[in-house]
């Protein structure tokens, strides 16, 4: 009945609503893991940005055991108890290559590759299941000079660590939670050869006047959570410097005029949605820039038996509202009842 296409935590959580009332779906994961951003492309030092109770997946607590912030390692056999426990079997490696709805069938079709076979199949469901998120694909700003830099150049999800990096000096693009734990760990690491970009930052941290919760449901925005990089910045080991102008080589220029010389860059300049490269007909549910058109709480749902999941900026929270609002939405269309 439903295609699912994502087995990242929210075409999981989706599945596993919908097996508990015994719809059945099917679960597309372009990897050959589930929930691969955080199994393969986190780094090691990362946790969840909010209280644990925030970030549970529908009809599944974390453990009484678990700290406040769960690390990615526990996170993560988190995840595995879950796909277990609620049955949810992706298929792998199936890459979605356009998706379109058919009219006079009124069913959505879904054609992926099988990375293993080398064949193109098709899926058919009566409703689609977008879950694929936010943070599909990361984002690189375009920066002039940026393709003739003869260091390193790394997103934030290619990072594990600062091990490799030895005694580079190391520029971290961006001052959300992945910049300032990058920075910080990889300050660990080198100690005083690491440098932090802050872009559009001015030099003092303010404490918000909302709550961590509160913020993310607001702006979609995590709250920064000090794991000790400012101490960091106020001992001198990790500095701050305004935007990049202008890149030359190795020679990075800021907007105040300093120039320094870097050896690799690391960008945490966040994700993007690559929704509308595959989706053909968006159901009047997304935007030019795959996000959804309408605001919480009508975002989830379109037209034709589409939904959306992950896409509410609210992390983890508004993945499990999305799951159990789509199951539930799907279940009361097929008994037929209003």
């Amino acid at each position: 009945m439903v295609v699912i296409v994502g087995a990242g935590p929210a075409g999981i959580a989706t599945s596993a609503c919908l097996n508990l009332l015994s719809i059945p779906n099917i679960v597309l994961e372009r990897e050959d893991c589930y929930a691969s951003l955080w199994q393969k492309k986190a780094y090691d030092r990362l946790k969840l940005h909010l209280a644990k109770n925030f970030c549970q997946l529908p009809h599944m607590a974390f453990p009484l055991s678990a700290p406040t912030f769960v690390p990615k390692n526990m996170f993560v056999k988190y995840l595995q108890n879950y796909v277990y426990h609620f049955n949810v079997d992706p298929l792998y490696q199936r890459s979605v290559e356009s998706v379109r709805y058919d009219r006079s069938t009124q069913k959505w079709v879904v054609t992926a590759k099988n990375s293993v076979l080398g064949l193109v199949e098709e899926y058919v469901g009566e409703s689609l299941v977008v879950a694929t998120g936010e943070n599909t694909e990361g984002y690189i700003p375009n920066i002039y000079g940026l393709d003739n830099f003869k260091g390193l150049v790394i997103h934030s999800s290619e990072y594990e660590n600062g091990k490799k990096f030895g005694d580079e000096k190391v520029l971290v693009v961006g001052a959300g939670n992945f910049g300032m734990e990058i920075a910080y760990d990889l300050c660990n690491w080198v100690l005083k050869h690491q440098s932090l970009f802050v872009a559009r930052y001015i030099y003092g941290i303010q404490r918000p006047l909302k709550g961590p919760f509160s913020l993310k449901k607001d702006t979609g925005r995590s709250p920064v959570i000090d794991i000790g990089t400012i101490s960091k910045i106020k001992a001198g080991e990790i500095e701050v410097m305004p935007a990049i102008k202008d890149i030359k080589d190795d020679q990075i220029k800021f907007t105040n005029g300093q120039e320094k010389q870097y050896h690799a860059i690391v960008f945490a300049s966040g994700f993007k949605s690559t929704v509308r490269k595959w989706l053909k007909d968006d159901g009047g549910l997304f935007n030019e820039k795959g996000m959804p058109k309408h605001k919480s709480p009508n975002h989830w749902k379109g037209e034709y038996g589409l939904y959306c999941v992950g896409f509410e900026s609210v992390g983890l929270f508004g993945i499990s509202n999305d799951a159990k609002n789509i199951a539930n939405d799907i279940s009361r269309l097929a008994r037929g009842t209003n």
